[in-house]
């Protein structure tokens, strides 16, 4: 990159942190297909868009836009309406299991052998859970 674009390109833009954005957006525009506004002389794109910066052949203005516009954030997602919510599929839905609490649960296993246990289990899974 030559010194004398990087010291042109400082007289319009004194702040080279800023420079570097606003060349480096500039270059990503051309490289997604704008049109240039000085010849490229063989030049890569980063030469180009600071040779258009010392130029003054592009808006500063509009490269500052396009880079807070490709900075921005997008907005978070609305959150789920309850009817959305019913539609996601849970552990219980898809093994057709019933939505039991754990209260109950220990209520109605409460006392029970393992060999009960499993024999309900295998019971209410209608043989799906078999090994």
């Amino acid at each position: 990159m030559a010194r004398v674009t990087v010291e042109d390109c400082v007289e319009r833009v004194p702040n080279r942190f800023e420079l570097v954005l606003l060349a480096a957006q500039r270059a990503r525009a051309l490289s997604r297909g704008e049109e240039l506004t000085i010849d490229r002389d063989n030049d890569k794109n980063p030469v180009v868009a600071l040779r258009e910066i010392a130029d003054q052949t592009i808006s500063l203005d509009q490269v500052k836009s396009d880079l807070l516009r490709s900075l921005a954030r997008a907005p978070e997602p609305e959150p789920a309406d309850e009817e959305v919510v019913d539609l996601i599929p849970t552990e219980q839905n898809i093994f057709g299991l019933q939505d039991v609490s754990a209260e109950e649960e220990s209520r109605h296993t409460a006392g029970m052998t393992a060999e009960e246990l499993e024999a309900t289990i295998e019971a209410e899974l209608g043989g799906r859970g078999s090994r």
